[in-house]
């Protein structure tokens, strides 16, 4: 399943929830009591879900809130009830586009490689994957973030830094334990980030659709970069 399509994301997993249940969210944006937080996450991804498709049709900026409304089968007061303006729902298309890629590197058992180095070239590989079957998605966020508030942006651009480059940095510094690597795992983390939406970004450029050898020739370049192999 994929966000190519107007097709809803799957439900997340317990421990992949907990983990971003400190992000810092919006003031004006509905934040849950620990009681009611399964329901809240519930209706922010009917809200995703919905405002997908229509985003995906008519664009962030011409959509309006009472499309995103009709799209999730919500009444305008219901929508207001768990969000103030369309930054919010584009703000809840990251937070949730981020826990869905989580996700899907958890199928490879990635987590479950003692070796540092094999462990960074699967999560490299399966990021990748999931780049080329969200492509949609990916353009989506990268074309359409311009419009998100000053406040809106800088928590996005947070959250990324935390959960995404975070993440590349982490493993990272594990492989570091084991062999030294050509830069500062923050700087190299960021870099990795970059450099895993060229395919969603930039595959046009290519002779053939994205494939699998070019996640090969990618990961090469990029584990050859930062002084892996």
């Amino acid at each position: 399943m994929d966000f190519n399509g107007a097709t809803p994301m799957p439900k997340l997993k317990e421990d992949v929830r907990r983990q971003h249940q400190d992000q810092e969210f919006p003031e004006d944006l509905a934040v849950a009591s620990s009681r009611n937080l399964s329901l809240v996450e519930k209706k922010h991804q009917q809200i995703v879900d919905g405002a997908l498709g229509v985003f995906f049709k008519k664009g962030y900026h011409p959509t309006t809130t009472r499309d995103i409304a009709q799209a999730c089968g919500m009444s305008m007061g219901q929508l207001y009830h768990y969000i103030s303006s369309k930054d919010d729902v584009l703000y809840l298309v990251h937070k949730h586009m981020q826990k869905f890629w989580y996700e899907y590197l958890e199928k490879s058992n990635f987590d479950n490689i003692a070796d540092p180095l094999e462990k960074l070239t699967k999560a490299l590989h399966y990021t990748l994957l999931f780049m080329i079957e969200n492509k949609k998605l990916i353009q989506f966020i990268y074309s359409e973030s311009k419009y998100l508030g000053k406040k809106h942006l800088g928590i996005v651009l947070e959250m990324d830094y935390k959960n995404v480059v975070g993440f590349w940095r982490s493993l990272l510094k594990e492989v570091d334990t084991k062999k030294p690597l050509q830069g500062d795992p923050d700087f190299l983390g960021s870099i990795i980030a970059y450099l895993l939406v060229f395919l969603a970004l930039r595959g046009w450029t290519l002779d053939e659709k994205p494939n699998r050898k070019h996640v090969d020739s990618l990961v090469d370049f990029i584990l050859r970069g930062v002084g892996a192999i």
